[in-house]
């Protein structure tokens, strides 16, 4: 499980994932968007706890999954809900908005 990230614009990120786990990828993708929508709804309550703990999930289950960049993506948002940063926060969802819109799954089997 790899991802290749070209930080052009607009170019697409491969991401090698198991085919074990083709059936999973599509809700798996689908409960990232959902967290995209449930930490800015936070941000609009400066609910710092809440978004907290779904970026504390999102690096949690990303790795995973062979989706390193949500990973890495969680562990800043779960950083700046404690620092109470929501510039940092905004950033870092935009970051994961664009990387999800560009990834193009590759299935291997292992």
């Amino acid at each position: 499980m790899t991802a290749t990230h070209d930080p052009t614009i607009g170019e697409k990120i491969i991401v090698t994932v198991d085919s074990d786990l083709e059936d999973l990828i599509p809700g798996f993708l689908e409960n990232r968007n959902r967290d995209i929508k449930s930490i800015f709804d936070a941000l609009t309550r400066d609910d710092y706890a809440a978004i907290a703990k779904l970026g504390h999930t999102m690096k949690g289950v990303g790795g995973g999954y062979g989706f390193d960049a949500i990973t890495d993506t969680g562990r800043l948002i779960e950083q700046a809900a404690k620092d109470k940063n929501p510039k940092k926060i905004k950033a870092s969802l935009n970051e994961l908005s664009d990387y999800l819109e560009r990834i193009e799954i590759v299935f291997e089997s292992s």
